[in-house]
């Protein structure tokens, strides 16, 4: 059975991955939350998995280096810097790093590349998600891979086609650009739609997250696929074959 090792075991998507791990097959190596050692996790564990805080992630990546454990990284509101910090640690062990665990926002986002790969430049596109009123980081991680996979299918990068929300006499739309707003309230657990417009019609694709159960299991699904891959950078596509 694999050893999961869970690192922000407190927060709310710890308490649902280890709520899940039995039901899959798996087993709790340990926990731990910022500012705790993370090493006795990394070493007791087959597979680590990290939904704590950007500030942790060095301490966790190095730990797991050390270990030589796989670990998947569910935490949001990454910096370049901290990419640039995961792209080091895949030269050493098994690395898989994602905005979202959902199985279905994965597959939203190859829709989402492909819809833009195939519609010219004259389909506007804008993407809206809203979250429970406590989420701290905008727009969400979810929200920034769906962005990236829309500016694949452009052939450009998300930084070069990016608007965030529009306020005031912003002049009209920039073609091709990809615009992002943010909504926050209440218990919403993630809800995420992909626009594009064009004239005379409109193309939306979407998904509601209606139970956090949902990432918790699509996580743990993650983390066992992980735990047999040699070093390097994956994806949740990659944990589907796709």
């Amino acid at each position: 059975m694999t050893a999961v090792g869970i690192y922000g075991s407190a927060g709310r998507m710890g308490r649902a991955i280890a709520d899940q791990l039995a039901d899959l097959g798996a087993s709790l190596a340990g926990g731990t939350d910022t500012g705790d050692d993370p090493a006795p996790i990394a070493n007791a564990a087959d597979v680590l998995v990290d939904f704590s805080a950007p500030s942790a992630l060095d301490a966790h990546l190095a730990a797991a280096i050390a270990a030589g454990t796989p670990i998947v990284i569910g935490t949001t509101g990454l910096t370049p810097a901290h990419h640039a910090a995961i792209d080091a640690a895949a030269q050493h062990i098994a690395v898989l790093q994602t905005g979202n665990t959902s199985l279905g926002v994965t597959l939203l986002g190859l829709l989402v590349r492909e819809a833009a790969a195939r519609l010219g430049s004259d389909w506007d596109i804008e993407i809206v998600e809203m979250h429970h009123r406590h989420k701290v980081d905008a727009p969400s991680g979810t929200a920034l891979l769906l962005g990236e996979m829309a500016a694949q299918g452009r052939g450009a990068s998300l930084a070069e086609l990016r608007v965030d929300a529009r306020a005031g006499l912003t002049g009209a739309r920039c073609e091709g650009t990809i615009g992002m707003a943010s909504l926050r309230g209440g218990s919403i657990v993630g809800d995420h739609s992909v626009v594009f417009a064009s004239e005379g019609e409109r193309l939306t694709l979407s998904h509601d997250a209606q139970d956090r159960g949902i990432f918790a299991r699509g996580a743990v699904k993650a983390a066992l696929w992980l735990a047999g891959q040699p070093a390097g950078r994956y994806r949740m596509g990659d944990v589907l074959g796709l």
